[in-house]
């Protein structure tokens, strides 16, 4: 056991009769005043320190328990040890209701139902209240075709399949959420079913929907006293006044993927310095021709080999050695099978006039070059070459390899000011506004070719439209693509439910790319570690059909590096 921390301020002399009383049969050495953290201890302390300065009259034979310290040094409690960037703290009532074991009451507010439609089943053993404002507000949305709507309906349907065959003193006494065969909702729900008569203080207006759930946490609270109720809600403001008024309110997280998105997969891994020589030992080498190019293998065995994943990328940069770049391939234990890349940053290997400009670039043009890649996931900010480099290898596959036969083009049309209203035209008409940023690829991509003047440049950006489809998300169900190019800009715009939605329309000889940029969402209730695109970097890395990588470098102008730095 360490020994106890020294007090930093000096010692304060004790009289003889605040020394603590020897138990019967016992002796020991003099107990000495100890700091206030470790006089608060519960546990006994077995070793203790005597600082010079504390002059003990007669020895003390035990030593301090909690119930009898004395805290001497100062009145103030020790500081509160620092927690990570990413934990979430706790709320004082939510601290005091977790020891004791007894179950939480959650209040959900509309916009919780309507952001998830099962998340009447993701609160554990715990169990959920909906006032009558909240099912109001549901009835109120319900109407429509958009997807708050949908999930609206959802919710009321479910709320009927609980409700069902449910008498009056049922309802009172909740309903087992686990009625409907979510085994992992173990708790109860429960209606507003009279009405609640605490008043809110006289500056909110009672009329307002918002006051009246906050109302009703504050009656709940009254009526149980000895339960915590958390009111849970999407909106901001929501949990502000609720917290204000001494009322515990949380953000709903069952849809974040992640908490601290720094953790997010990037694809990439950087090798130590010291990698061959702790994992050279045993390893096998050799080659294989894949059409025009030779592909060298490694077999390796090491530490590092159980933290990689299945197509990720690795790469070893050391002054004076060449750069090792490669992709892994399987992995069994601790042995793995590393590729050696295509290198892209040669003339040689240029795709469309495209070539890498930097490492993550390589890495992606080698995952969306790569046939048996049914899934590729591009991040990165504004000007780091995702639309680029999607373009580039979907017209090499499409007008060359002929390994598609089309090239899928869609958007999430969300605006960044104010809607423009509605587009007249067909649906591609009505795309064309969206699409700016393939008119912009496609102009660069088209000026790489010199051949035929400006005729042969028209002509060729004649045919390289005819083979591109711009689609919008709306028409998206029920379709399926056979041998396409699908490629989804800007999918840090879409929810996880929407996202699947694209996927699975995936037929054979298809494959989907998502660009996007998880710090430019526009979407309403959509963070970085709630967004569609988080969800499906993390769900499939590790899939042997898939690939992500993260681009780090900017490289559309020195003007647009500047500024995502400094703006």
């Amino acid at each position: 056991m360490p020994l106890p921390k020294i007090p930093t301020k000096p010692a304060t002399l004790l009289s003889t009769k605040d020394f603590p009383k020897a138990a019967k049969g016992k002796t020991g050495k003099p107990t000495v005043k100890q700091s206030a953290e470790a006089v608060a201890t519960p546990a006994p302390v077995k070793t203790a320190v005597k600082p010079a300065a504390v002059v003990t009259p007669k020895p003390a034979t035990t030593a301090l328990k909690s119930k009898e310290a004395k805290v001497l040094l100062s009145d103030k409690p020790p500081p509160p040890a620092s927690k990570p960037a990413h934990t979430r703290l706790k709320s004082s009532a939510r601290r005091q209701a977790n020891p004791s074991g007894m179950t939480k009451l959650f209040v959900l507010d509309t916009n919780v139902l309507m952001h998830d439609p099962t998340s009447l089943f993701r609160f554990e053993e715990h169990d959920i209240y909906l006032p009558m404002s909240t099912l109001e507000e549901l009835d109120n949305h319900k109407r429509g075709m958009s997807d708050v709507a949908r999930n609206a309906r959802q919710v009321s349907r479910t709320l009927d399949s609980l409700a069902e065959s449910m008498d009056e003193d049922a309802i009172d006494n909740g309903i087992l959420l686990s009625k409907l065969g979510n085994k992992e909702a173990k708790g109860r729900l429960f209606f507003q079913t009279r009405l609640q008569t605490e008043a809110l203080p006289a500056g909110l207006p009672v009329g307002k929907t918002d006051n009246q759930i906050l109302g009703v946490v504050n009656a709940l609270g009254k009526e149980q006293p000895g339960r915590l109720i958390v009111l849970v809600s999407k909106d901001i403001n929501m949990r502000v006044k609720a917290r204000a008024l001494g009322l515990p309110a949380e953000d709903y997280f069952n849809d974040q993927v992640l908490e601290d998105t720094d953790l997010l997969y990037s694809g990439v891994m950087a090798l130590p310095g010291d990698f061959w020589e702790t994992h050279g030992k045993g390893m096998e080498s050799w080659q294989e021709n894949k059409g025009t190019y030779n592909h060298t293998y490694y077999r390796i065995t090491g530490p590092l080999v159980p933290s990689m994943l299945i197509n990720q990328f690795v790469y070893l940069e050391q002054p004076g050695d060449t750069p090792f770049q490669a992709q892994v391939r399987q992995i069994s234990g601790k042995t793995a099978v590393m590729e050696t890349l295509r290198d892209f940053s040669h003339v040689k290997n240029s795709i469309w006039g495209v070539n890498a400009r930097n490492r993550e670039q390589n890495f992606a043009l080698n995952l969306l070059m790569n046939p048996d890649c049914d899934f590729v996931t591009l991040l990165g900010q504004a000007g780091t070459g995702k639309t680029l480099l999607a373009l580039a290898a979907g017209l090499a596959q499409v007008l060359e390899s002929k390994t598609y036969n089309e090239i899928i083009f869609t958007r999430v049309t969300v605006p960044v000011g104010e809607d423009i209203g509605f587009l007249p035209g067909t649906e591609e008409e009505k795309m064309s506004p969206w699409m700016g940023a393939l008119d912009d690829n496609l102009e660069v991509l088209n000026k790489s070719s010199h051949e035929g003047g400006d005729w042969g440049r028209a002509a060729t950006q004649d045919l390289i439209r005819s083979r591109i489809k711009i689609k919008s998300l709306n028409f998206m169900r029920g379709r399926t693509f056979v041998d396409k190019f699908v490629i989804i800009d800007e999918a840090q715009n879409l929810t996880p439910k929407q996202m699947k939605t694209l996927i699975t329309r995936a037929g054979p000889g298809t494959k989907i790319l998502c660009l996007g940029n998880i710090a430019q969402i526009d979407t309403p209730y959509l963070t970085e570690g709630s967004s569609g695109l988080t969800y499906v970097v993390d769900r499939f890395k590790g899939w042997e059909h898939s690939g992500h990588v993260t681009l780090a470098r900017g490289e559309r102008s020195r003007l647009a590096d500047y500024a995502s730095e400094v703006l």
